[in-house]
């Protein structure tokens, strides 16, 4: 008997589970698999309204009392770094950028076990093994990059971002990097570098995951200019003024019958 992957999509929602970001709230995730010849073009669509990938699977936040957790992404064009940027991109001057093939190493995956256990130890992610580790970085049915940060005096992996390559930008999958060289803020720096990949690439946009008002993980996303949040199914530029209560009231979220009828899927024909 031959069995077909569905025409479309078909979405699902997982069990509530306590929120990593917010205390005393619950997460819960729509999510689809990513999967045929048209993964390609559904990651695109779905990335442009508030999806992230992890390996085969797309996911977007979609808590039943709760719509916090706001898609970020950077305007290329909009973008101009700050004086404290600016410090940074000096500190960081040292760094030789290497773009890859999705293929996890050794020097990886121990840079990775040292982030996780000085920054993330009771993250979700701290008992991750090697092949739990080469599944995120591998499993990519999408064009994907692994973009390596080596210090060129001293030849040591310092920083690493698994990148996606939309047709309108660059969505930062998941990043690491030394956790003993907290003054050179390296997770500022590699978004800004990744603007530059952008920029010298022509695509307007770097996709930065989740942006949480109210919680400190997240808050440094705040902090680069050209700025947009996907709010109410849109991307809209956040201003300093912008009042995101609204997306904390119990009634802040749409039914997910709602969600999904509301979802845009690519146009498969031809």
């Amino acid at each position: 008997m031959r069995h077909s992957l569905p025409l479309a999509p078909q979405f699902y929602v997982t069990a509530p589970q306590p929120c990593p970001y917010l205390p005393g709230r619950m997460e819960r995730k729509l999510f689809t698999a990513l999967q045929g010849e048209q993964a390609e073009r559904l990651n695109d669509s779905l990335s442009k309204q508030g999806f992230r990938r992890s390996q085969n699977v797309l996911y977007r936040p979609s808590c039943s009392d709760c719509a916090a957790c706001l898609s970020a992404r950077i305007s290329v064009n909009d973008f101009r770094p700050s004086k404290s940027q600016r410090r940074t991109q000096k500190r960081n001057a040292h760094l030789v950028r290497r773009a890859t093939s999705p293929w996890a190493t050794e020097a990886q995956y121990s840079l990775f076990r040292r982030y996780l256990d000085r920054r993330h130890a009771d993250g979700g992610m701290a008992d991750m093994d090697v092949f739990e580790f080469a599944a995120m970085i591998e499993e990519t049915p999408i064009r994907s990059r692994v973009v390596e940060y080596v210090d060129a005096k001293e030849g040591d992996l310092t920083a690493v971002c698994l990148t996606d390559v939309l047709d309108d930008g660059l969505s930062m999958v998941y990043s690491f990097y030394e956790p003993d060289l907290p003054r050179q803020s390296l997770g500022t720096w590699m978004i800004m570098d990744h603007v530059e990949i952008a920029r010298e690439a022509g695509l307007p946009y770097v996709y930065l995951g989740y942006w949480v008002p109210g919680s400190p993980k997240m808050g440094y996303k705040a902090n680069f200019e050209g700025l947009e949040v996907f709010r109410s199914g849109r991307w809209v530029a956040k201003t300093p003024h912008d009042d995101y209560s609204e997306e904390m009231h119990p009634l802040s979220t749409d039914p997910i019958a709602e969600q999904v009828a509301n979802i845009s899927l690519p146009d498969t024909r031809g």
